[in-house]
């Protein structure tokens, strides 16, 4: 930056508080909060604002390796064997056709189109990567349950590592038809076992001491062990120069086999991951180079073009061949697109051992990168809308309050921490239900699901009145309920307003006192109650808020001190 340098610190601040912008905007646009994450990094880092110094996202670099440990351990975390025989039956041949057909037809492809063939078999193995962290957090976010989600899952397992095994293979044989090869193949076949074998060593210790440590200490100290586990791992992966992701999915299995508390394990690592996964994107996002991208050129179009091919083509012929659903045939493929640190990494080392091979198969990567991340979540997300294993509030924007509402909140939070009591209603109250009433059209019964959503998303209510012909309310819907529910877009087409509402016993004339409102409040959970009128047949008005009931007697009691 001209004039100062931030400091670390302040760099790390800007970054997380870009990122809590972001997020907002990738509410209101319907964005995965991931890419979110990286276009902002992206914005603020050397290829757009600069505002990041040069070399503060490397002194990140152990923290966001963490952030990759805690995905990948969370990822095994849901492989108990018999859920992996389960899964394994149906998705080992997925695995193998979209492997397949993805390192094929990149291989094959860019040796058509120039590459020499050492370059093209070296980027072709690279291309089955998938990016864990980028693909397993758009899953979380969206918090998806079904076949696809459970499929992408054990696929990205086996995309990294099946990644890592071709690629050593391929790079043993281009060196021994280049003869560059000065130790036996035998002796490189050996190494790469045992830098496997150790992975798998290191990730078995690391989830036995998480397993029996949660079972003895009390949970409060849970998040010590787990941080202290990890990180201890990751420093023991570097000194031995073993794949710390095999390892951390692999002590994800091994606590998922050996405790009972798994899920309460994962719940507690929980309250660090999603920080760590914040960072993780935003400083990604700052790594991301698009000169590099538009330098790779005809080559790098190439390998996207496909790469994403291979992918979906590799998944849907395999689904087909073995007679799976539907939505896994056409929606799973879409969910491996993205690419990153397995990639990167690779990369990186192929560039050390033959700088004039590794350096434009790692131009290519870098540059590809920016479009496989930022394309990546949001094919991810259509996915899962498409099959229907959202739920509901993950799938629209619905947001409980305006940022007037939050202000005048923390205004009458305020007031009553001053008067240390909350004013109780007072029977001489002159305020009435006309005065706090909130017009409201509310949904007609026959509303369908569509009309619903739209209504959903601009209301800041989590109740609504559903009304007949007659504007007499019928129901209510409740957001809570509802939101959990999947959005599944085959079977909403079905649904209507009246399927969806339950009877409620509250309502308020416009003539009452607020004191009533106030009263009614204390025996409901809802958010509003309906008003209507007091001639027949009961007419909708508007709906008054438990809010604005507060407000009116905090005010009330205010004015009358």
């Amino acid at each position: 930056m001209s004039g100062f340098d931030l400091h670390i610190a302040s760099s790390l601040g800007l970054l997380l508080g870009v990122c809590l912008a972001a997020g907002v905007f990738a509410d209101l646009l319907h964005l995965p909060k991931v890419t979110a994450y990286l276009l902002v990094g992206l914005l603020v880092g050397p290829s757009a604002l600069d505002l990041i110094p040069e070399g503060h996202v490397e002194l990140f670099e152990p923290v966001l390796k963490m952030a990759m440990a805690v995905v990948l351990f969370n990822l095994g975390c849901e492989f108990t064997f018999s859920k992996v025989r389960r899964v394994a039956a149906h998705c080992l041949a997925l695995s193998v056709g979209e492997i397949t057909v993805t390192c094929g037809l990149v291989t094959t492809g860019l040796w058509l189109f120039g590459c020499s063939g050492s370059m093209a078999l070296l980027l072709g193995c690279l291309a089955v990567a998938t990016a864990p962290a980028t693909t397993i957090l758009v899953l979380k976010e969206f918090r998806s349950e079904g076949p696809v989600t459970e499929s992408t899952g054990f696929l990205v397992a086996m995309n990294n590592f099946a990644c890592i095994v071709l690629f050593e293979l391929a790079f043993l044989a281009v060196h021994l038809v280049q003869g560059k090869l000065h130790v036996s193949v035998g002796h490189q076949l050996g190494i790469l076992l045992q830098n496997i074998a150790g992975s798998i060593a290191f990730g078995v210790a690391g989830g036995l001491i998480v397993s029996y440590g949660c079972g003895l200490l009390n949970m409060k100290r849970w998040l010590v062990l787990l941080v202290a586990t990890t990180t201890f791992l990751l420093g023991v992966c570097e000194t031995f120069h073993t794949p710390y992701m095999l390892t951390f999915l692999v002590m994800g299995v091994t606590v998922a086999n050996t405790s009972d508390m798994k899920s309460k394990i994962v719940d507690e690592l929980d309250h660090l991951s999603g920080l760590l996964a914040v960072l993780f994107f935003a400083a990604h996002g700052t790594e991301l180079d698009v000169n590099a991208f538009i330098e790779v050129g005809k080559i790098g179009v190439i390998y996207i073009v496909f790469r994403i091919a291979g992918k979906w083509l590799g998944v849907y012929g395999a689904a087909r061949a073995t007679r799976q659903p539907v939505e896994v045939r056409h929606w799973l493929g879409s969910c491996l697109f993205a690419q990153a640190g397995a990639a990167i990494a690779l990369a990186n080392i192929a560039v050390t051992r033959d700088p004039v091979l590794g350096k434009p198969i790692q131009s290519i990567i870098l540059g590809s990168v920016v479009v496989f991340e930022i394309i990546g979540p949001l094919f991810i997300r259509q996915s899962l809308l498409r099959t229907g294993e959202v739920p509901l509030a993950q799938a629209i924007r619905h947001t409980s309050s305006t940022p007037l509402d939050q202000v005048r909140s923390v205004t009458d939070r305020f007031r009553t921490a001053i008067r240390r009591s909350t004013p109780a209603a007072s029977t001489t109250s002159k305020v009435k239900v006309s005065d706090l009433l909130r017009k409201s059209k509310g949904l007609n019964q026959s509303a369908n699901f569509e009309a619903i959503i739209a209504y959903i998303e601009h209301s800041h209510d989590n109740t609504y009145p559903v009304i007949d012909d007659r504007r007499q309310v019928v129901g209510v819907i409740r957001y809570p309920l509802l939101s959990n529910v999947m959005f599944d877009n085959s079977v909403t087409q079905l649904v209507c307003a009246e399927d969806l509402a339950t009877e409620t016993d509250a309502f308020l004339y416009p003539d009452e006192p607020a004191t009533h409102a106030f009263e009614l409040f204390q025996a409901e959970t809802d958010d509003c109650i309906p008003v209507v009128t007091r001639a027949e047949p009961h007419e909708l008005l508007g709906v008054v808020r438990r809010s604005d009931v507060m407000h009116a007697l905090i005010t009330q009691h205010r004015k009358s001190k």
